[in-house]
């Protein structure tokens, strides 16, 4: 209908007189149509997909000014907040505060953060600019008050059915073979001074006081019954999927059908972080983070192993038990170990995931040392949680970048004893899929569940 006056390659044209002459007829033709179906369709188009910001700038306005009546016109309106043109996305915040859109209270607390925060008085935080201010005003004008105590309880009451609807959905927590892991402050990481005979330090880890809440940790790692149950109800479904994973992901373990991996009883191998992170979505849990990782592994009191600070072969299975050597001296001996390994040697590289309780830790978890590596959410160079965003790109498109990388923690059959520790980090990426690596799952601990004197 305005094709004449919006064609993007007829505005590139015109010199700035015209241009601002152009503007005022579209803004005009606006205001002379009379409404209809058909013109809040297209005017919503061109608020979200026009080349030229100015006419986007002026279909949010006019939808604002005219149709905030019709859903598809505040959708049209919320989009517009995050648009990358600042004006477009001022004028469609101001819009969403002065005729208070319920549907834009979202957008706009992505933008300035919750008002019963920044409400609050001595709130800190450093200036940022129109578009926060904006946001917040809106959000004021929209609840209606500035009172952060009043705001939290208004900011409930807007949130509510949504906050069901996550409730409803949330799987039911697997906590059929899980151990509590109690809220409280424990000793991480470690001081090693001495680079020893593998050439490997704690450097990375150093020692440090971490406060947890309590949370329940799985006993085992996932054993390979528990994950055909997985993949039973998942299989061909999108429904645990990460945002992030591939396409067609196919949650199958490369190590199915391996004789020396596959046993029931033994831990998952050969599967990706993503398997990993949708295993545990479906468990109703999570992948733990390093921090859960190791104090799960170690308890309050700092110990190297799960079971104490001196080494004991017998309570780990470690490169030293799954190819009977008695000691390996070197980096060198290790890797002259390693190379010799095939497709049917050793023979029984791995133990049932319940194996060695001897080995526990202090809070009955086993196996945290040695028998497989276990993965984790944390990313390995920031620490913080994952947030990968590969979809689409192939391993050696981001094979050398940071956010590929997690944490790996508690060594494996072909670790020497310092993997082993409670502190020392190992690192993979998170699409590769190892015979060495599984996982378990940490679940979040309710009131009910923690003890009045943890």
């Amino acid at each position: 209908m305005f094709d004449d006056l919006l064609e993007p390659s007829a505005l590139a044209v015109l010199d700035d007189r015209g241009y601002v002459d152009r503007l005022r007829a579209l803004e005009k033709a606006f205001g002379q149509r009379t409404e209809s179906d058909e013109l809040v369709e297209e005017l919503c188009e061109l608020a979200v997909g026009h080349a030229d910001w100015n006419v986007r700038r002026i279909a949010v306005q006019t939808l604002a000014d005219r149709f905030t009546g019709s859903a598809a016109a505040r959708a049209a309106i919320c989009s517009a907040t995050h648009d990358d043109v600042d004006w477009v996305a001022f004028t469609a915040i101001r819009a969403a505060g002065e005729h208070r859109l319920p549907e834009a209270v979202e957008h706009m607390i992505r933008i300035s953060g919750w008002p019963s925060n920044f409400s609050k008085p001595g709130y800190s935080r450093k200036p940022v600019g129109c578009g926060a201010a904006f946001a917040k005003r809106a959000l004021w004008n929209y609840f209606g008050s500035r009172d952060p105590d009043e705001l939290r309880k208004l900011e409930d009451r807007h949130f509510a059915d949504k906050h069901a609807a996550v409730a409803a959905a949330r799987r039911p927590r697997d906590l059929r073979d899980a151990v509590l892991v109690p809220a409280g402050p424990f000793i991480a990481g470690a001081n090693v001074h001495e680079v020893g005979p593998f050439q490997m330090d704690s450097s990375d880890n150093p020692l440090r006081v971490v406060e947890l809440p309590a949370f329940h940790i799985d006993r085992t790692t996932v054993t390979n019954a528990r994950y055909a149950e997985f993949l039973a109800d998942a299989m061909g479904s999108t429904e645990f999927a990460h945002p992030d994973e591939p396409p067609g992901k196919d949650y199958t373990p490369t190590h199915w059908r391996d004789p020396r991996f596959n046993d029931p009883s033994f831990p998952v191998v050969g599967v990706d972080w993503y398997d990993a992170w949708a295993f545990a979505r479906w468990a109703g849990g999570r992948l733990p983070s390093e921090d859960e990782w190791e104090k799960a592994a170690r308890g309050t009191d700092g110990r190297t192993y799960p079971w104490g600070n001196e080494w004991d072969r017998d309570k780990a299975q470690s490169v030293l038990s799954a190819y009977d050597r008695e000691e390996l001296r070197d980096l060198s001996e290790l890797e002259e170990l390693l190379v010799r390994t095939t497709l049917e040697w050793p023979r029984n590289p791995v133990l049932a995931a319940d194996a060695l309780p001897a080995g526990a830790s202090p809070y009955g978890a086993r196996n945290m040392a040695g028998n497989v590596w276990e993965l984790t959410r944390s990313n390995f160079f920031t620490r913080k949680d994952m947030a990968p965003f590969f979809k689409g790109r192939r391993g050696p498109e981001f094979m050398n970048r940071p956010e590929a990388f997690h944490v790996l923690r508690g060594g494996t059959w072909t670790s020497p004893p310092v993997c082993l520790t409670t502190f020392y980090r190992g690192k993979d990426l998170l699409t590769d899929r190892h015979n060495e690596v599984g996982f378990r799952c940490v679940y979040e601990a309710t009131a009910e569940e923690v003890p009045a004197h943890a």
